[in-house]
């Protein structure tokens, strides 16, 4: 009787491990471009890191529009086309609170040059140790952020890191700088439409060339769970482990 009231848990057990596997694996960069269901979740435009160039606006007003420039790119989803760009056949989950707090966060005062000289100079170093200060607690699979490295009123374009990374640990998984020309009037409208122009350049070019470097490479699970005993302590050489 015993065993057979094992059975029930055991069998659970089973399941819950294998699921947790197949779903690493699903979450892998070499799946997500291979698998066209596997989900995306989009986090939104950092500006913190950029330096912006020739801009008349004030510090105050800058940091303003941060905001409503994330918030025009999911509103108006049909021509900021995120999911599309990715080839996702699912539309992609938004989740833009922990870049709008790091935008809160930053010294725009900083960011104002006059130099064109000034801008582009984030390096994928850089890119993989800003993204660790994410607020991405309880979040798992991949996720998008476009990272500011440059806004240039002069060339009328602005440079930013397209950065795919492993939500449950913060590595970044693939990143490349792509330009956007900018267009539109006001602020807002001004610099998001460099966002469509880089989501363009991504559906038509880069998107092709990240799956097949994908498709190259070594498969690499995304935040896999540890396993169970690796949390215990190891006994000495010559004793017994209490």
């Amino acid at each position: 009787m015993m065993h057979v009231r094992k059975q029930p848990f055991l069998l659970l057990t089973l399941f819950v491990l294998c699921s947790a596997s197949i779903t690493s694996y699903a979450q892998s960069l070499k799946e997500f471009f291979a698998n066209t269901a596997t989900p995306l979740t989009y986090l939104g435009v950092d500006f913190s890191l950029t330096k912006i160039q020739g801009e008349t606006a004030t510090p105050t007003e800058i940091k303003e529009k941060f905001e409503p420039i994330n918030a025009v790119i999911i509103t108006e989803a049909k021509k900021y086309d995120v999911t599309g760009a990715f080839k996702r056949t699912a539309p992609v989950t938004n989740y833009t609170e922990a870049i709008n707090k790091v935008n809160d966060d930053a010294n725009v005062s900083k960011m104002k040059t006059d130099n064109v000289s000034d801008l582009g100079t984030l390096t994928p170093a850089e890119i993989a140790k800003h993204v660790k200060v994410y607020n991405l607690s309880g979040k798992s699979g991949i996720g998008l952020v476009f990272i500011m490295d440059g806004m240039s009123k002069t060339n009328k374009e602005a440079a930013m890191y397209a950065v795919l990374l492993d939500l449950g640990t913060k590595k970044v998984l693939n990143s490349e700088k792509i330009t956007g020309k900018a267009q539109g009037f006001g602020f807002r409208n001004y610099w998001a439409y460099t966002v469509y122009k880089v989501l363009h350049t991504i559906s038509t070019d880069k998107y092709k060339d990240w799956a097949n470097a994908a498709a190259a490479a070594p498969e690499e699970k995304v935040a896999e769970a540890p396993k169970a005993d690796t949390a215990k302590p190891k006994a000495k050489k010559g004793k017994k482990a209490v």
